[in-house]
């Protein structure tokens, strides 16, 4: 599945919530997650794990080709 598939997907599903304040929000995120499945939470860190690694091994190769221009 490419990028703008994952992103289509993620757009569908979304959920939001805007918060009036830090500890409002972290109440809706906690009562957010805690609503999830653990399948769905696994998959959350997953996918999130891998964006993680995308992220990393581009700036792994951003400063690999950087150290070899003259």
């Amino acid at each position: 599945m490419g990028i703008k598939e994952r992103a289509a997907i993620r757009r569908s599903t979304m959920v939001v919530n805007r918060a009036a304040d830090f500890e409002e929000a972290e109440a809706w995120d906690l009562d957010f997650w805690q609503r999830q499945s653990p399948e769905d939470r696994l998959s959350a860190l997953v996918a999130i794990r891998r964006d993680v690694d995308k992220v990393m091994k581009a700036r792994w190769s951003k400063r690999r080709s950087a150290r070899k221009r003259p």
